[in-house]
């Protein structure tokens, strides 16, 4: 196994969730040139990945031009395995068209009667979707690696060393859809109860998301820190590796915390952790309302409860 190919081109979470397909192929095959393609704008969470060749950027708002592109890319680079972990057709006719000498992937692509094996993605049986990934490359190797892992560069460590002079949480209160997000008065409560500790408290996020923590922080009156919009993603995951714990929604933060072991607490609303996204740190803690006959009412979220009352939300304030 010379050149391998690994395709992962959807959220920020899934690609984390892939990088233990890396660390076990270059145990099994330390010699194997490794390269992967992810969405444009998730590139950064790679490109000091010490065990990846070179990381390719596709640019879905130029799909066609893209794809075109990518497929001449692909075959000029000879690859002996392309290992597809996207289950939408773009990646798929990809994979097929890569020129590859084998082609992997899961049977819910639209391609995947082209590859050269397709393996089952199964949602319904509590399998993490980490081991759903191991599972493709379950013919080369015994994995031995499963936690994903996060290499942030030397400068992404500096730009955080002024938040690490005393013990800290992380607090990651924002997600896309209302539903997988704790309601305002959870992570005030929270932040409440985190104060008593000492301990200095930093709220991270996108720019889109300061509104929302600067009215938690207010709301709190702890004296917290937002740094929302100010770091970038690998910035925040060197100030989680250092956290005393962090605290955050079924999204792209818990699976950063997972790759950084950060001691975590995940808190689950309308989703549920068997769907196979569940935090992977060492000291990991998930806190749900369970009994609910309504939950988990879809696997990904809403922007508003189905039924109105959003009690797996509201209902966690109860188990902090």
């Amino acid at each position: 196994m010379k050149k391998v190919l690994i395709i992962q081109t959807a959220f920020l979470g899934d690609v984390i969730l892939a990088t233990p397909i890396i660390a076990n192929l270059k145990l099994k095959f330390p010699q194997a040139e490794i390269d992967f393609l992810v969405k444009k704008g998730n590139e950064e969470l790679l490109n000091n990945h010490p065990d990846l060749r070179e990381v390719f950027t596709f640019d879905k708002k130029k799909k066609r031009s893209e794809i075109l592109r990518l497929i001449q890319l692909f075959r000029k680079n000879q690859y002996d395995l392309v290992i597809n972990l996207h289950r939408f057709a773009s990646s798929g006719l990809l994979t097929v068209l890569s020129g590859a000498k084998r082609k992997i992937g899961f049977q819910k692509n639209p391609f995947s009667f082209l590859y050269s094996k397709a393996y089952p993605h199964q949602m319904d049986q509590g399998l993490h979707e980490v081991d759903r990934n191991l599972n493709l490359i379950s013919d080369l190797l015994i994995p031995t690696v499963r936690r994903p892992a996060l290499y942030p560069k030397d400068s992404d460590l500096k730009s955080v060393e002024e938040f690490l002079k005393q013990a800290y949480y992380c607090l990651a209160p924002a997600s896309v859809w209302f539903t997988k997000q704790a309601p305002e008065v959870v992570w005030v409560q929270l932040m409440k109860q985190l104060n008593e500790s000492g301990a200095s408290i930093y709220l991270i996020g996108g720019p889109d998301d300061k509104n929302l923590l600067d009215k938690i922080i207010e709301t709190s009156t702890v004296n917290a820190v937002n740094l929302a919009g100010k770091l970038s993603i690998m910035q925040s995951a060197a100030l989680m590796k250092g956290a005393t714990r962090a605290f955050v929604n079924d999204s792209g933060p818990l699976h950063i915390a997972s790759a950084m072991n950060t001691p975590v607490t995940a808190f689950f609303c309308s989703t549920v952790s068997d769907f196979g996204f569940g935090p992977l740190s060492d000291d990991a803690k998930i806190l749900e309302v369970k009994d609910l006959a309504c939950r988990p009412c879809g696997l990904h979220g809403h922007q508003e409860c189905p039924k109105g009352h959003f009690k797996c939300g509201t209902a966690l304030i109860q188990l902090l």
